[in-house]
């Protein structure tokens, strides 16, 4: 793999600012119904719209048919853990969760709102979502940090009767997972027999663990490692002070090895990273004592734990980050809009690891049908049939799991699903054709 020049890795932070400071915000709302005459705001507000109001007092679940509940998803962030650069604050993280809801719509046909929060606590956010929910139709939680956003998960998830997930847990674990997937058929190995080392324990990898787990990987073939040493048996530190990880003290690491990074990557298969940007917090040495054939994800934003060229000359075969810039970018862009857009259309009262695995299986199955290699093991966002198949599974999924309240053929799911999401695609299209969305000067 070719190492890149410094003004290449610096080039997309200088044209995002540029172009930032240009469009001033990446979305706006739009109508979605015909307004022919003055006389329709009668019907769209007062004195028309108050039957439909009527109506939802006396059956609530209504909002999701006379109003956009149905498609609407808040993206909640207080901006304690922003894409690796910590915690920046809430003012901080809303260019962040725009974008968020820029992806939303354009590849899921999902319409997002940004809420970024001023909180002092977890429960001041727990306490904001649930006031929020009469809203919207989903939410979705992002770049909080660790351990409070497994607490925040839990009791929303108990609280409300939409589906709640955290991206920076379900999402990167969805993805990871696909790509995992697709690097495993790569290089021939099973699921079942490899031995897979998490570095970083935060919301990431402690979900990413659970999905593999659930996926079919073996709990004691994988072994995590945070900042302080290896999870083990022996971490009594964690007991009171972090449960959701001495719970994979106790799931994980069947050979109870101690150590750091370096023990922990010694003789493991699959090297997952997901810890402080790079580079040199894995070193290539580290990689030269895998497996044969190793696969590593390096996948710290906005710089990867190892130089993808600096793996594959360490043995890696089958290398992936999160930077689009590289070959395998494991994307939680591949995730959320697909697994959202199946979720809302089905109505689905929560979200489930069963449909996680889903969603993971049909970026896998999409990627291998179109010839997986070296430098291919997932699906990239160009791919947008990809989200139709992703969506179809999740709805599938959970009506299976008898938790949607809407059943829908096949058939009748990708129908609808397609028609979505090619509509949200449209609109842009249109409105860069007519000006509505301007260029900038250098690009007409």
């Amino acid at each position: 793999m070719e190492r890149k020049r410094e003004e290449d890795l610096r080039k997309p932070f200088i044209e995002s600012l540029k172009l930032h400071a240009f469009y001033q915000g990446k979305i706006e709302i739009n109508l979605k119904c015909p307004v022919r005459s003055y006389d329709d705001f009668a019907l769209w507000y007062t004195p028309g719209v108050a039957e439909v109001s009527r109506r939802i007092f006396e059956e609530k679940s209504l909002s999701f048919q006379y109003t956009n509940r149905w498609n609407s998803v808040a993206v909640v962030s207080d901006g304690s853990r922003v894409l690796g650069l910590g915690n920046i604050g809430p003012e901080a993280a809303l260019p962040v969760m725009e974008g968020k809801a820029l992806l939303f719509r354009y590849l899921g046909g999902v319409d997002a709102v940004p809420l970024c929060v001023k909180v002092e606590k977890p429960h001041d956010l727990i306490d904001f979502v649930t006031m929020i929910e009469p809203s919207f139709g989903g939410i979705n939680l992002e770049d909080i940090a660790q351990p409070v956003c497994f607490e925040i998960l839990e009791e929303l998830k108990k609280k409300l009767r939409i589906p709640v997930w955290h991206d920076d847990q379900q999402g990167t674990a969805l993805v990871v997972l696909a790509g995992l997937l697709g690097a495993l058929d790569v290089v021939g190995k099973k699921k079942e027999d490899v031995r897979v080392t998490l570095i970083g324990a935060g919301a990431s990898n402690v979900r990413i663990a659970h999905l593999l787990m659930k996926a079919g990987v073996k709990g004691e073939h994988i072994v995590l490692c945070d900042s302080k040493g290896i999870l083990s048996r022996e971490r009594r530190d964690l007991e009171k002070e972090n449960p959701w990880k001495w719970e994979l003290c106790c799931l994980t690491n069947g050979d109870n090895i101690q150590g750091g990074k370096k023990e922990a990557i010694e003789g493991s298969d699959v090297l997952i990273a997901l810890s402080a940007p790079g580079p040199g917090v894995i070193l290539p040495e580290w990689v030269q004592r895998m497996n044969r054939d190793a696969i590593v994800f390096a996948c710290a934003n906005p710089t990867p734990e190892i130089w993808p060229w600096e793996a594959k000359a360490a043995g890696a075969r089958v290398v992936a980050t999160g930077r689009s810039d590289f070959p395998n970018q494991i994307n939680n862009s591949l995730g959320f809009p697909g697994l959202f857009r199946g979720v809302l259309s089905v109505r689905a009262r929560a979200i489930t690891d069963e449909m996680c695995v889903e969603a993971a299986r049909a970026l896998y199955h999409h990627a291998r049908s179109r010839g997986l290699s070296e430098e291919y093991i997932v699906p990239s966002m160009e791919e947008w049939e990809v989200y139709i198949e992703e969506a179809k599974a999740v709805a599938l999924k959970a009506q299976e799991q008898g938790l949607a309240e809407r059943v829908l053929s096949v058939k009748e799911i990708e129908d609808e699903v397609r028609m979505i999401i090619e509509r949200a695609r449209s609109m842009v299209q249109n409105a860069m054709e007519k000006g509505y969305i301007p260029l900038p000067a250098e690009e007409r």
